[in-house]
């Protein structure tokens, strides 16, 4: 689990208002669901590793294996249960976000938590949905990640539906979870380790090097259709992906300010419930951090809780590990990490009404203001208030006369009269 420091702590909830003022900008609605939720709900659609991490709830020891509640391991699943039943009080197409705690029992490696922070939004229909959210909904992560201020985006997008055609079209459909395993985790292994998993499917030799080929299929919309071509010639089992992919490709490419945009079928996404567009980001040059937001659609995620169809798109922002990785890659901006504006120091107990009507009177006007009545010498008094603010103010009898205050800047030193 991640603790981090008052002044990192400051950093990391401005990211988070960040975050969420831009999802507010783009008209989603903020939500809680449960930490705890039944375990029925969200095994139904973990699947892969994310089963396995699933942290079960029990009030004893003894009853651990059979407990029928867990904690959420992210804030999808159990906003397809919300829907349902809430879903008469909602206006649809329902755009929502979520910005909470989730767990997972993963192995421990750098930048990996079991207690995280995402920033999820969604956008759910009833019945139906329009491809051209799925672009909105990347819009929005995009420029929430912008206010970072981070070194340029490469967003990488594709679409399961045309991975479904594929391997239909080179008659392997009945091994398409293990294939899109193999696919999923491509990147992080050797080229000779993902061609033998692929072998070990029992797969022939031109169906291994044609997966092979799809995998590394990058570019623009016009370059990946010419690659499949080339790999099946006939494109009528992808083309309901391709057509949606075009389509979100277009509207992203079309928006001013947009990072680069390319689509690479190397893009999987592990969680089993994505149906179509999936999408991940990265920083160009820090490819090493791997993603640091990714997403997709989901047509089918209610079919357990109802009959009616509430298709939907999403995407999440991991901040814990985000912040993490930003943080040591020395990313981040720091210059507002002091989580007070303030410190005033009265130098003995008679000063303590004026350093009182003072730190009201910058309250009022939206500031961070501690007071320290300590009886320390005045050096250990600024040593502490340089820890945790950006000004210091001393408060002695001449100044509780004259109400004429010096601000003393603690990162440089300067001192300035105080307007108040």
């Amino acid at each position: 689990m991640q603790e981090l420091l008052p002044t990192e702590q400051a950093i990391f909830d401005q990211l988070k208002q960040q975050i969420s003022d831009v999802y507010h900008h783009y008209g989603f609605l903020n939500i809680e669901t449960p930490i705890i939720e039944r375990s029925e709900v969200l095994l139904a659609k973990a699947g892969g590793d994310t089963e396995k991490q699933i942290y079960m709830v029990s009030k004893t020891a003894e009853s651990a294996d059979s407990a029928d509640q867990a904690l959420r391991f992210d804030h999808t699943v159990p906003l397809a249960r919300y829907i349902v039943e809430h879903n008469n009080n909602l206006a649809f197409p329902f755009q929502v976000t979520q910005i909470g705690r989730n767990f997972r029992g993963e192995r421990a490696q750098r930048g990996r938590f079991r207690e995280f922070y995402q920033c999820d939004c969604d956008i759910i229909g009833r019945e139906k949905l329009p491809i051209a959210y799925d672009a909105k909904v990347i819009a929005c992560i995009h420029d929430a990640l912008k206010t970072f201020d981070l070194p340029e985006m490469n967003i990488r997008i594709s679409n399961r539906k045309v991975l479904s055609g594929f391997l239909t079209a080179i008659k392997t459909a009945d091994k398409a979870a293990e294939i899109s395993n193999i696919i999923d985790h491509a990147e992080k292994v050797p080229l000779e380790k993902s061609r033998a998993a692929l072998e070990e499917l029992r797969l022939t030799s031109d169906q291994v090097e044609k997966i092979i080929a799809f995998m590394f299929t990058n570019g623009s919309y016009a370059e990946i259709e010419a690659k499949l071509t080339e790999i099946i010639g006939d494109l009528t089992p992808v083309r309901e992906g391709l057509n949606e992919l075009e389509e979100v490709f277009d509207i992203l490419n079309s928006i001013e300010g947009m990072s680069d945009i390319i689509i690479d079928f190397m893009i999987i996404r592990g969680l089993d419930y994505y149906t179509g567009t999936v999408y991940e980001t990265f920083l160009k040059d820090y490819r090493e951090i791997g993603s640091i937001s990714s997403g997709g659609r989901y047509e089918n995620l209610a079919g357990n809780f109802s009959d009616q169809k509430f298709p939907g798109v999403g995407g999440s922002i991991g901040l814990t590990r985000l912040f993490y990785v930003l943080n040591e890659q020395k990313l981040l901006n720091t210059e507002t990490s002091a989580p007070v504006d303030y410190v005033i120091l009265p130098l003995s107990s008679a000063e303590y009404s004026s350093a009182i009507k003072l730190a009201n009177q910058l309250r009022a006007k939206g500031n961070a203001v501690d007071i320290d009545f300590d009886d320390r010498k005045l050096g250990n008094k600024f040593n502490r208030a340089a820890k945790i603010a950006k000004y210091a103010i001393v408060v002695g009898s001449d100044e509780a006369a004259s109400g004429n205050y010096q601000a003393k800047d603690l990162a440089t030193g300067e001192t300035k009269p105080l307007a108040i």
